[in-house]
């Protein structure tokens, strides 16, 4: 039995099967079994990736098995061979993954931007402020702040803007949930506490009038700190025993027909996304590991 049959089995981490093709009554000819696909859990708790991968079965005939968890915990997925793609939005944790070897051909897929969310009443004074000053008026004032802690694509991109505000965060007032996104909100509203969040995550769970939104930029320019990209990278079929075809079958899907279910995926009428794979002027240097000599 292969090893990744073996974690299946074992029902290891939270297996949602988003095909769309249980109406099909007979197996199409074009279909040659699933691809694996670990995830960011933004990506699936803002709604949009049942979407794309219905629109992939309906194209290709073959199923999404989504394990959904941190990009942290999907990319050390990927590393054990268990399963044959990943779409991620940590930059650092990307190269790294790449430059050992265990995946290849990174494609951009699309950008929104991270907001920082709290109570309305803003305690900390944060509301308007650029994301250095607002962590800053957190820290100063020990408001409650919640962390994923997880090494998700989201917590990655907090401990940078403390790291550049300076500060190192601790004490009674910051609170790590290991969570994903979804229940982070879920807690910070609860607790009245800031928090850090993807767009379209906080606009599928968060955005009811319990939080605020203190810090965004919109997700047509957002500024480095605040931008929030996705990117798709199929396991290196050299090191592990994946199904590389049928992986590279879904980066061709998310960087070509996916591109206009991003464009027109809307949460109660607001953009969630913007596709990032069409350009004029593509950026080769993109799929190149940052820290790459050669």
């Amino acid at each position: 039995m292969r090893r990744r049959q073996y974690v299946r089995a074992l029902g290891l981490g939270g297996v949602a099967s988003l095909a769309g093709c249980a109406e099909q009554t007979e197996e199409p000819a074009a279909r040659r079994g699933s691809v694996t696909l670990a995830t960011a859990t933004t990506a699936y708790d803002s709604g949009l990736l049942p979407v794309l991968n219905r629109g992939y079965a309906d194209r290709f005939g073959a199923s999404v098995e989504a394990v959904v968890r941190g990009t942290g915990a999907s990319l050390r997925t990927a590393r054990d061979g268990d399963c044959d793609v990943v779409l991620v939005h940590a930059r650092p944790l990307e190269d790294e993954f790449i430059a050992e070897g265990h995946g290849i051909n990174r494609r951009r897929v699309m950008v929104n931007d991270f907001l920082l969310v709290g109570p309305p009443d803003d305690p900390a004074g944060a509301a308007g402020s650029d994301p250095l000053a607002a962590f800053r008026a957190i820290a100063e004032t020990e408001a409650t702040f919640l962390s994923r802690g997880d090494r998700s694509g989201t917590h990655i991109r907090e401990l940078r803007i403390w790291d550049e505000a300076g500060l190192s965060p601790g004490g009674e007032w910051y609170r790590e949930t290991g969570q994903g996104m979804g229940e982070t909100l879920t807690t910070a509203r609860q607790s009245g506490a800031y928090t850090l969040v993807d767009r379209g995550t906080f606009l599928a769970v968060g955005d009811d009038g319990v939080l605020a939104r203190h810090v965004e930029s919109g997700i047509d320019d957002p500024p480095p700190l605040l931008r929030n990209e996705y990117a798709v990278i199929p396991v290196n079929p050299a090191r592990h025993d994946v199904a590389y075809a049928r992986a590279m079958s879904y980066v061709g899907y998310l960087t070509g027909p996916g591109q206009s279910r991003i464009e027109k995926f809307r949460v109660d009428g607001e953009r969630a996304f913007r596709p990032l794979a069409r350009s004029p002027d593509p950026e080769f240097e993109q799929y190149v590991p940052s820290d790459w000599e050669g």
